[in-house]
């Protein structure tokens, strides 16, 4: 696994509603297996891009080039920032991307804003109760954790989260660092189509697919399908 030679720290960034213990669950076992240290970022109350886009900028002044990645939101903008500053990033892991480019027809945007919404309307309790009864039991409990943690701030990293342009696949054309990307082949609003659009435009990826129950039952099973991933790759990342 992973021949590539990867620096020794890893950022990683949750989804949107998610945290830090869900990014680390993902991702620490996999990268710690070779070597690797993971630095999972909690997202910033009001300031969700910004506060990951930050996190980057501090770990990268203090560490030099890095693996990045995260999930959902957290992957597209793990791709944004190595965009800008392809020589900060050795490999990025983009697990589960929710859309490209205009996130205005994209089912997790969509999704982002009802629970926004719904957050602001009915408050959070009951907002949890309406989620649970209609998710898988591992969903629902991640998800009571984490947004009960970033309320009540968690309307906003929603909102911000649905108007944020992920990067489009012109420009993942340009992007030369390697990219392993995990997408689940049964979730509707991480639709794997958008993955396998990212892998035909990037020049530099591979997919490999997982499935809801799978996550649930470990979520290292991103990171393991990341590094798979990665391995396929013809390119090292130095």
């Amino acid at each position: 696994m992973a021949h590539f030679s990867l620096p020794s720290v890893a950022v990683l960034l949750p989804g949107t509603g998610s945290d830090a213990d869900f990014a680390s669950r993902a991702f620490h076992g996999p990268l710690t297996s070779i070597g690797v240290e993971v630095v999972a970022v909690d997202p910033a109350p009001g300031r969700l891009v910004e506060g990951y886009l930050d996190a980057l900028d501090d770990a990268h002044a203090r560490h030099g080039r890095l693996v990045v990645g995260g999930v959902s939101i957290g992957a597209a903008v793990a791709v944004q920032w190595a965009l800008h500053g392809p020589d900060r990033a050795a490999a990025v892991l983009a697990a589960m991307p929710a859309w490209t480019g205009d996130p205005s027809e994209a089912p997790a945007a969509a999704g982002a804003r009802y629970t926004a919404d719904r957050l602001r309307g009915d408050g959070l309790d009951r907002t949890i109760a309406a989620m649970r009864a209609t998710s898988p039991a591992w969903l629902a409990d991640e998800l009571t954790r984490s947004w009960t943690a970033q309320w009540p701030h968690l309307p906003e990293s929603m909102e911000q989260a649905a108007a944020h342009h992920s990067p489009t696949l012109g420009q993942l054309t340009g992007l030369t660092t390697p990219v392993a990307i995990a997408a689940a082949v049964d979730d509707p609003l991480h639709p794997i189509e958008v993955a396998r659009d990212w892998d035909r435009a990037l020049p530099c990826s591979a997919v490999e697919t997982v499935r809801l129950d799978e996550i649930g039952a470990d979520p290292s099973v991103l990171g393991r399908a990341c590094l798979t991933a990665l391995d396929r790759l013809p390119v090292r990342a130095g």
